[in-house]
């Protein structure tokens, strides 16, 4: 996960780093796909672009479900498809 959040966070032109992600753990545990309400929300806001990603871990499993909103151009649409196909193929 905290690979994938770096990649998308280039292409936004965002610094994610440490205390980033430190953030998005600590979130995430608590989350649960099954349940809207139970998502995390981390905002990427960067030089070039400003996305929301949303993030909510399976119950009973190790899987990531991620959803990526905001994107406003079709360059940083595809990157993202590609990166989530990218991760969830791995």
């Amino acid at each position: 996960m905290r690979s994938f959040l770096e990649l998308l966070s280039l292409y936004v032109g965002y610094d994610f780093g440490a205390t980033d992600w430190d953030t998005v753990a600590l979130a995430l545990a608590g989350t649960d796909d099954e349940h809207a309400d139970h998502w995390y929300s981390y905002p990427l806001v960067g030089s070039m672009h400003e996305i929301q990603v949303r993030l909510a871990r399976s119950v009973g499993g190790d899987e990531v479900s991620v959803t990526v909103s905001g994107v406003e151009t079709a360059e940083l649409e595809l990157r993202a498809d590609t990166l989530l196909s990218a991760f969830a193929a791995g």
